[in-house]
């Protein structure tokens, strides 16, 4: 596909769209998420092999994603004058150095220094990669550079999640640590071959426009769109508790909730990623114009499937199937939530809307896991799903919000 860019006195220019660059950036994304999400499906036998338990193994979940909330802010802003390209690659190398540690740790406290160093890293990596994907493209294409980037996502738990899952129970929990470990450092080779390069420092600097002079100085100091990027990342910070809080424990609700064998876990697993594959085509086929749609469709959706999985964890039928919408559902959310800020936010504040954002992102991740394990110990496995429920009806309420906060926005 290609885009005609107009230029007043002389002939339209054609730009191809960049494949290869939001390519890249996915499999970038794919190997930052699944770095992250390794214990996700682990979480026995690394509890048995560290000698803690697995309500303290998740919580290897939220001392990484709290990494990323304390530092990626801090650190997008201390980097914002390196360029893009550089950094990305600097990030993935220092991911891949904390996922060998990791697999090489002799005990917990040894992992959880690594995946916190891997935290700070991931939290660099998305201040920048969604605001790289939307500098690619004219902004009438953003949506779809980010469904594309953030498909990566997706494709860590379709594949990344589920394959070191099943690595894991084959030959010890290390092994996927050391092979996400080398895959990254080959992500950084691909990023300096093949990734084009962007000038994000133009917008670090006002416009010299008229218009937007006369415009900024109507807005008064602070951009416009701050209201409704707050907002979403609120949002995003909600979904992502609820989520977290079930999600981080699945293996053992499989496991003693689902009647699932130890060793059909990671097949489960692929299953739902392979919904969320599902998800994320929807989400930019049918969504991407329409993000607040496809969003309402997804959260209503998830809700019900939680519901069935609450009350029908032992009838195979029902709870396998309502995994499987749950897998639908949840590629939809996490791959619109960025395309609606990137909508939402001003070139100005792109890259800092994006660094806030994974902020709450991984808040909801770790705040999640934390709640879960919290829950897991005090009241059983049971009592997971409905914490996702109170969750999502809180983030239906915050959605609603959002369309009259954004026609505000772009109204001053």
């Amino acid at each position: 596909m290609t885009t005609t860019l107009p230029q007043t006195g002389a002939a339209p220019v054609v730009k191809r769209f960049p494949w290869g660059g939001l390519i890249v950036l996915a499999t970038a994304v794919f190997l930052s998420v699944t770095a992250e999400m390794i214990p996700t499906g682990l979480l026995p036998e690394m509890s048995t092999s560290l000698g803690v338990s697995e309500s303290q193994t998740g919580l290897l979940i939220s001392v990484f994603a709290f990494a990323v909330v304390l530092t990626s802010v801090p650190l997008t802003f201390a980097f914002r004058r390196i360029p893009r390209h550089l950094l990305l690659m600097l990030v993935l190398v220092v991911i891949a150095a904390s996922s060998i540690v990791g697999g090489l740790a002799p005990n917990f406290e040894v992992l959880v220094v690594a995946r916190v160093v891997g935290g700070m890293a991931h939290g660099v990596f998305w201040g920048v990669v969604g605001a790289y994907s939307a500098h690619l493209v004219p902004r009438d294409q953003i949506g779809r550079a980010v469904a594309i980037t953030t498909g990566g996502g997706t494709l860590a738990f379709v594949l990344g999640v589920p394959l070191a899952t099943a690595v894991g129970h084959a030959w010890g929990w290390r092994v996927p640590f050391f092979g996400i470990g080398a895959l990254a450092l080959l992500g950084a080779v691909f990023i300096l071959l093949l990734l084009p390069r962007v000038d994000h420092r133009k917008h670090l600097e006002p416009s010299t426009d008229t218009r937007a002079l006369r415009a900024a100085r109507r807005r008064g100091p602070l951009d416009p769109t701050i209201p409704v990027v707050a907002l979403i990342c609120i949002l995003v910070a909600v979904i992502m508790i609820g989520n977290y809080a079930f999600y981080t424990y699945i293996a053992p609700f499989m496991i003693g909730q689902m009647g699932v064998p130890e060793g059909q876990v990671g097949l489960l697993l692929l299953v739902y990623g392979a919904a969320g594959a599902i998800g994320v085509f929807a989400a930019g086929a049918v969504f991407g114009r329409r993000p607040t749609t496809g969003l309402v469709i997804a959260l209503a959706a998830t809700g019900v499937s939680v519901l069935l999985l609450a009350v029908f964890a032992a009838n195979p039928v029902i709870a396998i199937g309502a995994f499987f919408v749950w897998g639908v559902a949840f590629g939809v959310i996490p791959t619109l939530l960025p395309t609606r800020l990137m909508h939402a936010a001003s070139p100005e504040i792109r890259d800092t809307s994006s660094a806030f954002y994974s902020s709450a992102f991984n808040a909801g991740i770790g705040i999640g896991a934390l709640v879960g394990s919290l829950f897991l110990g005090s009241l059983g496995l049971t009592s997971l799903p409905w914490i996702y429920l109170i969750a999502l009806v809180l983030a239906g309420g915050l959605l609603a919000a959002t369309p009259a906060l954004t026609r505000r926005a772009h109204r001053v």
